[in-house]
């Protein structure tokens, strides 16, 4: 079963972006797209900010019972190891 989480934000430059991820065997798979293109971009590793921006989405979705907390948990753990490698 496929976990799919998206949201809309803006960019620096006022342009929507949207991003997309989703959970396939244990690994989360980030894609983007801005409103000015019109291919998905996929990323291997992930902006932080936008690590962030899937969190706090995750959390809200585990308030309403929409989330597991695993997934919360792979995300933090996935965000940790962003931060150790980057350091």
């Amino acid at each position: 079963m496929r976990n799919c989480h998206a949201w809309i934000v803006r960019d620096e430059d006022k342009v929507k972006r949207e991003i997309r991820v989703t959970k396939v065997a244990s690994v989360w798979r980030f894609q983007s797209k801005r409103a000015d293109v019109e291919t998905w971009t996929y990323h291997d590793k992930p902006l932080v900010e936008d690590l962030h921006s899937f969190l706090e989405v995750l959390d809200r979705k585990y308030c309403r019972r929409r989330a597991a907390h695993g997934d919360i948990l792979l995300a933090k753990q996935m965000l940790g190891e962003l931060n150790k490698n980057s350091s």
